[in-house]
């Protein structure tokens, strides 16, 4: 509970009403999609300046009050919950357009702006903001920075830490750092933009960024293929590649299918099942190549798999709303799992390594689990595999828990045989903070607390997430 004195001093700063004290705010605002925790924050803030949440981390260090910054809570490791009676800080009002530069294609936004409204107001510019992912729509671009957000088109453009050419940030201290200032080029030292990113909120509580954007893709086609088996996708991979720019390479199970055509209606790709399927997508024009020839070409790769066994059916978009529609079928699966409270892996391993590593998973949950199903899907391009495993019926909530646990301790032995992350995209939050000494030396966990000691000595930021 804050104290009378405490409260006058957070209205003081933010306003009467900009101090959310109601049981449904602090429960809206104290969790993010994770539900193993029970949200239970002493309140919430929603600051409206970066004075604001400096006066905010100040007044923190002061009383030593924990904070954690909140975003849009579309997290899936526990990084945005504030369960310990912390003091919920939400960027939602920091959500503006600060300054468009054409000639440097780069954009500062408020770190609480929807990704979508950003991807909006690049393409009314003619540019393109190419982080994508499933929660854009509620996803707001400081939470994203945080967690060094991914998605769906990492193989072509990287992830969110490529785009970011500056940051405005609070650290634990109330300092207000203005790190790389939208520079190119800028070896002055260390850059401690990049400490911020993926950091989740435990060094500083971002408040602007910089963004940089580039030119608007050509329009792409998209091919969803049904692959033999797991191996047989490195080497539609590997052939695609080599000839095609691509843009997306995904892939999912056949169980990943079942449940996006029952739970959402759409229409299956083609007749025939599969065990997994790759979907790519490509742009159709590039430079003076038409878009015919790149599709032909397409085509000509295709058939070429079918002879080598690899690929048993396949379809090419021939529209726009096609491709959308086939889109659906892969960025529709974390929704249709949802109500089933599976419980998720979000790993990556080298792409070489991929077809061994997720061999020796499905052998491991078949011997020890065999009542487990496996649904398996994610960014096959960059390395990145999401494996959600469903709860059996004859299970309670709590006995499936218990299992999974052990499961992921499994999992993360075999990252360190594969040197792999626990984390791919995700963040580790309060959900992977057990397992991230599998991804992590002891040397590395250290040196990672001092730099938490360095720009949050009074450890009020985010307390409790990535390590303890």
């Amino acid at each position: 509970m804050l104290s009378k004195i405490i409260i006058e001093q957070l209205i003081a700063i933010v306003g009467e009403s900009r101090l959310l004290l109601e049981a449904d705010d602090l429960k809206r605002f104290g969790i993010d999609r994770t539900t193993l925790w029970k949200p239970a924050p002493c309140a919430v803030l929603l600051p409206g300046s970066i004075a604001e949440v400096q006066a905010i981390v100040c007044l923190a260090g002061q009383h030593n009050l924990a904070l954690v910054p909140s975003g849009g809570r579309t997290g899936l490791s526990g990084g945005a919950v504030a369960k310990d009676g912390e003091l919920v800080v939400a960027m939602n009002r920091l959500d503006q357009i600060v300054d468009f530069n054409p000639i440097d294609r780069t954009v500062t936004v408020g770190a609480g702006m929807i990704t979508a409204d950003l991807q909006d107001f690049a393409e009314k510019q003619g540019l393109y903001y190419p982080v994508n992912f499933a929660s854009t729509g509620s996803s707001q671009i400081g939470g994203n920075i945080a967690t060094n957000a991914g998605g769906i088109k990492v193989i072509k453009y990287g992830m969110t830490r490529n785009w970011v050419a500056g940051l405005r940030v609070v650290n634990g201290a109330g300092d207000i750092l203005d790190l790389n200032k939208g520079l190119v080029k800028n070896n002055a030292g260390y850059d401690l933009r990049h400490l911020f990113i993926g950091s989740e909120g435990t060094l500083g509580i971002i408040c602007e960024a910089t963004i940089q954007l580039t030119r608007l893709p050509a329009e792409s086609a998209v091919m969803v293929l049904g692959v033999r088996d797991f191996p047989a996708i490195m080497d539609v991979l590997g052939c695609f590649a080599a000839d095609l720019d691509l843009t997306a390479f995904e892939f999912f199970s056949q169980q990943a299918l079942d449940r996006v055509v029952e739970h959402r209606g759409h229409a299956k790709p083609f007749e025939g099942v599969a065990p997994f399927y790759a979907l790519l997508e490509f742009e159709t024009a590039r430079g003076a190549i038409s878009d015919r020839a790149i599709s032909d070409r397409a085509m000509t790769l295709f058939e070429s798999c079918v002879r080598q066994g690899w690929v048993l059916d396949g379809v090419l978009s021939q529209s726009v709303a096609q491709a959308q529609n086939l889109w659906k079928l892969r960025e529709d699966i974390s929704e249709s799992l949802w109500h089933l409270k599976p419980y998720k892996n979000d790993i990556s391993v080298r792409v070489s390594r991929m077809p061994n590593f997720l061999c020796e998973v499905e052998l491991l949950v078949e011997q020890q689990y065999p009542d487990f199903e496996i649904v398996w899907y994610g960014h096959i391009g960059d390395g990145n595999l999401h494996l959600n495993i469903l709860k059996p019926e004859a299970l309670s909530v709590d006995q499936f828990n218990a299992k999974c646990v052990n499961v992921s301790s499994e999992i993360g032995q075999l990252l360190a045989k594969y040197e792999g992350s626990i984390s791919a995209e995700h963040g580790v939050g309060l959900l992977k903070k057990d397992y991230l000494h599998y991804s992590r030396s002891p040397q590395e966990m250290d040196m990672m607390r001092s730099i938490k000691r360095a720009f949050d000595p009074r450890h009020i930021l985010n307390p409790g997430k990535l390590f303890d």
